[in-house]
């Protein structure tokens, strides 16, 4: 065997080795974080740096809104603490939403790993923490000094002493100070998880730096995307979408230009910054489109700086995906997890018929509370799932959130947290947009509390009520989603606007997702699958009008699928 075939195995065998060690970072931070968005849902990302903060892997669980945010954050870290300033034992975190992950709710955890005295590497991670004070989890607030407490980069850590005023600061702003400083050690852990298995792998493969591995898997990295990118025909493609937005509809607005070896994304057309908490910082704007267009142009060629080098996105200043500060940001993902589908819009007129329908987009969350003057306090965030578009040749997937890729919480944990109770939690039937290939159900979920007293709902992310997921190639929209309020007494009223939703005592909080877009004319699809979808009532239709009766004193047995 050649010497070159030697390398190139050993060189994979590192690659290899380098990816099972993030992995375990995250599923260290999985294992012991508090906050059940992270611990259940995995909204969350782990990954490894070089020393120029150069992301060259990233652990398989989490989102790309975390990770590809990480990829620039790192980079923020080391302009504002030189590797060369840093020691062993030092620990450094924020959760600016410019120079983080786009909202105060994450905090980014990063820890340099030294060998022999000489820094080699960096790890990140980050999680999403349920409180940090301020308003709490809702588009309300009128600037980001009203959403919560931001931590500038600042050292967690010193010399392995950790630095209880940071954490003193975050407990006292929040409402869940016990998870928010779980979720914060959490991210120390993974990391040091991380650099242990790095510095074993190191030792075990004899290597004193990374620094020629890191050359080699962004440079492949890179090539192989580039090589990706240089099949698509030269162009320029414009795509726009509207949706519902918070006081006013949003229409977003991308132009794609493809030429020889890469791509640029302008935003130029979409509309202003939003004077509530629904915009999305450029960083992360930035992340979910790059993400959009590797599903397509790349998926296979693995998440690092290397392959994400070749896309540039731009954005005007001041424009609801590039709000600047002090802008607020807290729903920011109404807005940027919608870009992956603006990319496919523009994507689907180079790649006619192989661009997937639209989805549900953003996650609906469910953020939940009351405070102690109406009964028990309880402050806890679930997540509604809608589904996916169709896929050219495969129907869409039902209650699966694309393209952030996070799971549901449990109800069983969700309940264990506060006297809610979910009475209904089902696939919603007629929610599929019709096709060919018809789009992913949705889901319907219906809540109460077990002591009878009212609760709040935060409604700031609860898009796609006017502006369903649009179906491809002839496909019918996906339904759209909705929000209505039931009175002790059966009476129903439907809740429209992004304003906190507060459900009376005896009443139930009835959520109803938006379902995916279908892709291709419906008369195609084939005989049996159509009669399956009428058996099963999956795709759109007119269902029969909802009749609801007072709620009885002994509720019924909770359905769940």
């Amino acid at each position: 065997m050649s010497k070159q075939m030697l390398h190139a195995i050993r060189t994979q065998v590192m690659w290899n080795r380098l990816i099972s060690v993030v992995e375990e970072q995250a599923q260290a931070l999985l294992r012991t974080a508090f906050g059940s968005v992270a611990r259940e849902a995995g909204d969350l990302s782990a990954g490894v740096y070089d020393r120029q903060g150069r992301m060259l892997a990233q652990a398989v669980t989490g989102t790309p809104g975390h990770v590809n945010t990480m990829a620039v954050a790192v980079g923020h870290f080391l302009a504002r603490f030189p590797l060369e300033s840093l020691s062993a034992g030092d620990v450094l975190v924020t959760n600016d939403p410019w120079m983080g992950t786009g909202h105060l709710f994450d905090f980014v955890v990063v820890t340099p790993v030294f060998m022999d005295q000489r820094p080699v590497a960096l790890f990140a991670s980050t999680c999403h923490t349920i409180d940090v004070g301020g308003r709490g989890f809702t588009a309300d607030a009128a600037s980001v000094f009203e959403e919560g407490t931001c931590i500038p980069h600042l050292k967690l850590v010193r010399s392995g002493v950790l630095n209880e005023d940071v954490l003193a600061i975050i407990q006292a702003n929040s409402r869940n100070p016990i998870e928010a400083r779980g979720d914060i050690l959490s991210l120390v852990s993974s990391n040091e998880v991380g650099s242990r298995r790095l510095i074993d792998m190191m030792s075990e493969f004899k290597m004193a730096h990374l620094d020629t591995l890191a050359e080699h898997i962004l440079a492949q990295s890179a090539r192989a995307t580039r090589e990706a990118i240089a099949r698509l025909p030269d162009g320029q493609w414009r795509s726009e979408m509207t949706i519902d937005g918070y006081e006013h509809p949003v229409t977003l607005v991308a132009t794609l230009r493809k030429q020889g070896e890469r791509i640029r994304v302008d935003y130029e057309g979409t509309g202003a910054a939003s004077r509530l908490g629904i915009n999305s910082p450029k960083c992360y704007s930035d992340a979910y489109s790059v993400f959009g267009l590797k599903c397509l142009i790349a998926p296979e060629v693995p998440n690092n700086a290397g392959s994400l080098a070749p896309f540039e996105v731009l954005a005007p200043e001041g424009s609801i995906v590039h709000p600047q500060r002090p802008s607020p940001v807290t729903a920011r993902h109404v807005i940027g997890q919608m870009l992956p589908d603006l990319m496919f819009g523009c994507l689907e007129q180079a790649l006619n018929g192989q661009v997937p329908a639209e989805s549900a987009g953003s996650i609906w969350v469910l953020a939940m509370s009351r405070d102690s003057a109406q009964g028990q306090a309880f402050n806890v965030m679930s997540v509604g799932l809608g589904g996916t578009g169709a896929r050219p040749t495969k129907d869409g997937l039902s209650t699966t959130a694309f393209p952030s890729g996070v799971g549901s919480i449990p109800v069983e944990i969700t309940e264990a947290q506060s006297p809610l109770v979910f009475w209904e939690k089902e696939y919603l039937q007629n929610s599929a947009g019709a096709g060919q290939w018809r789009g992913g159900l949705s889901q319907r979920i219906v809540i109460g509390t077990r002591d009878a007293l009212g609760f709040d709902c935060s409604a700031a992310t609860f898009d796609r009520r006017a502006h369903p997921a649009r179906g491809r190639n002839g496909g019918l929209p996906g339904a759209p989603g909705r929000v209505d309020i039931q009175s002790p007494n059966g009476e129903l009223r439907s809740h429209e606007d992004k304003s906190t939703i507060h459900v009376p005592d005896g009443g139930r909080l009835c959520i109803e997702l938006p379902g995916g877009g279908g892709f291709g004319p419906p008369e195609k699809r084939s005989p049996e699958l159509s009669a399956l979808d009428k058996l099963n009532h999956y795709v759109r239709s007119d269902p029969a009008p909802k009749v609801f009766s007072p709620l009885p004193s002994t509720p019924p047995t909770r359905r769940s699928s």
